[in-house]
């Protein structure tokens, strides 16, 4: 079947043979024909599969075959949301590429940048919109946009989504959108939470399996390795020696790990880079970039972050940590094997990390197999290495016996008063004492006068030498040597004190 056969118009198909589109993939021969006649679809198929394409193209052409007869200023008719900035680039660019010959205005906003020049954009009208959540919302809010007339909303990573606590910001989008719409869901995992929130939004759905959850791409080639966790990197560092290795996309379970990782290898020479969400978007942006064009050999990725990863000649993905969702490890070899093309999954797995293998294996139905480094392979089996994993996970979880003893015995012990502020209190009584009596004390009113009329400690200066202010007799005059040397046994004395 070709696209032609779709039913797909010629500007359409146009494009699409000049991307050297001819034969449609699984998810576009079943989803096409359906979104052409208006119905609503809940797809899951593996990454690389054409799932933007399945849904872009009809949308391009609905839209193409409505604004024929409608005039004036371009109104947001389509939406389609994406969890990550990378994502909701990637398919912006599919669709200005699909519908190159079509005339439909498409644009993109996310957060990360100044809304500005996204504002200026959508103030000329557009028909189609790609957006992420956060900065979706943020737009309507300041009443820079609207979604009364949106007729076709599309999900796309809605697992994603659901994974990053999007569900609520989904539905208040919806709420916002036309009741009576075309809307289609479209994940690479099919999780029992995506399925209920699609109960709610479709309106009786054609369900499009390409693949099921359980198979990986049978032209990927995995194998994994055991050792211990702080030798992982020393063993990537290892295998990148091999010139086969060209790109490499390595996953890593959190940011920091990410970053170290990167720094490990970049101190070592091998060119490199990371994407994740504290980076900022054009960081993100040139890295992918440099990524594509090979000026970079590696890229360390989170699994939210790599949603927007579209390489067609990924050679190889390394999952530095594994992931704890199984569905997750399908979706990370799933980037490579890409159109068709062949590719290999390596895996590193320490002894903390064995029960997620089992979890893996158990979802994949198959064993992964074990390939062994004549320096850094250890054995899971080996009862020392499971004691040490043990111990390990024991330290985490529980409390040290030394700090919760000391907060015991914190909590029963009763405080004892501050004796110093106990003493600064009783100091300040009675001083107000004092002062209290020396008001209604008539000698105590003398000696103060007494004291005034004396006169203060400062000199003045003056030929004759210095001389006490006030009614003081003036000092004997001194010879001067003997002067000087009492000043010179007054330091001595205080030195020897």
């Amino acid at each position: 079947m070709t696209f032609k056969e779709l039913g797909i118009i010629s500007p359409i198909l146009e494009a699409l043979e000049k991307k050297e589109y001819i034969v449609p993939t699984q998810i576009q021969v079943q989803s096409i024909p359906l979104l052409l006649k208006g119905r609503d679809i809940l797809g899951s198929a593996q990454t690389g599969t054409g799932k933007t394409a399945s849904f872009a193209i009809p949308i391009l052409q609905n839209l193409h075959l409505e604004n024929q007869e409608t005039e004036g200023k371009r109104k947001v008719k389509a939406l389609v949301l994406a969890p990550t900035r990378e994502l909701a680039i990637q398919i912006y660019d599919n669709f200005l590429e699909y519908g190159k010959h079509l005339d439909l205005k498409t644009t993109c906003i996310f957060g990360g940048v100044n809304q500005s020049s996204q504002v200026k954009v959508l103030n000329q009208g557009v028909d189609i919109l790609v957006a992420t959540p956060g900065r979706l919302l943020d737009l309507i809010k300041q009443e820079k946009l609207t979604l009364k007339h949106v007729s076709y909303l599309v999900l796309d990573e809605a697992d994603t989504m659901l994974d990053m606590g999007f569900v609520r910001d989904v539905r208040r989008v919806v709420a916002m959108v036309k009741k009576k719409r075309q809307t289609m869901f479209f994940s690479a995992t099919m999780p029992k939470a995506i399925a209920e929130l699609a109960n709610e939004i479709l309106d009786n759905p054609e369900r499009v399996v390409v693949a099921p959850v359980e198979k990986t791409a049978d032209k990927i080639e995995q194998s994994i390795y055991y050792v211990e966790r702080p030798k992982k990197i020393k063993l990537l560092l290892d295998l990148l020696r091999d010139n086969s290795l060209k790109s490499v996309l390595v996953f890593s379970r959190t940011k920091h790990g990410a970053n170290r990782i990167i720094k490990q290898l970049q101190d070592r020479g091998v060119p490199s880079s990371a994407i994740h969400g504290n980076k900022s978007q054009s960081a993100r942006q040139k890295a992918l970039a440099m990524f594509k064009a090979g000026e970079i050999r590696v890229l360390v990725a989170t699994d939210i972050a790599a949603r927007g990863i579209d390489v067609d000649e990924l050679s190889h993905v390394i999952n530095f940590d594994l992931p704890e969702v199984p569905e997750t490890y399908i979706h990370r070899i799933g980037r490579t094997g890409r159109a068709g093309l062949g590719g290999t999954a390596i895996a590193f797995c320490c002894p903390e990390e064995a029960n997620l293998l089992k979890e893996i294996q158990k979802h994949l139905k198959t064993e992964i197999p074990v390939v062994k480094h004549e320096m850094f392979s250890i054995e899971l089996n080996d009862p020392l290495v499971a004691s040490r994993a043990k111990s390990k996970a024991k330290k985490k979880s529980q409390p040290s016996k030394k700090n919760s003893a000391a907060n015991r015995d914190r909590g029963n012990r009763k405080r004892k008063p501050d004796q110093s502020k106990r003493k600064q209190a009783d100091g300040e009584q009675k001083r107000t004492k004092k002062s209290n009596s020396d008001r209604f004390d008539p000698k105590a009113k003398r000696k103060a006068n007494n004291k005034r009329s004396t006169g203060s400690t400062r000199f003045s200066s003056s030929n004759e030498g210095r001389v006490k202010k006030g009614n003081r007799k003036k000092p004997e005059e001194k010879n001067e040597i003997t002067h000087s040397f009492s000043k010179f046994d007054k330091r001595n004395r205080r030195k020897k004190r």
